[in-house]
């Protein structure tokens, strides 16, 4: 099997204008996705159970984060990891700027 190598810059990815108050930019390849995410302030992300582990980096800005109806406070430089199955929840305190990684286990589109 031939390995595939793929590098790509994120200033050429397009910023997909998830709402008025979520923008994000997306790579996915095999079993992972890296998700580049603008959260303005007081943007709330509705409770959801990822079928794979997260890890969430915020590189600017906090956020709220409730996992498993526990609250956490991630802030600038901090990064959470999240187990599969997991309740979770966000909200913004400020405008964030994050990334995050997600094993999927299977291929992606």
């Amino acid at each position: 099997m031939m390995s595939r190598v793929v590098v790509c810059r994120w200033e050429n990815l397009e910023l997909i204008k998830v709402t008025e108050m979520v923008s994000r930019k997306i790579v996915s390849a095999n079993s992972q996705v890296v998700s580049q995410l603008y959260l303005k302030r007081g943007t709330h992300i509705p409770s959801c159970v990822s079928e794979s582990d997260r890890s969430i980096y915020v590189l600017q800005g906090v956020l709220r984060m409730r996992v498993d109806n526990e609250e956490i406070l991630v802030g600038e430089g901090e990064i959470i990891q999240i187990s599969a199955q997991l309740t979770r929840q966000a909200e913004a305190l400020d405008d964030t700027f994050a990334i995050e990684f997600a094993n999927t286990g299977g291929a992606t589109k």
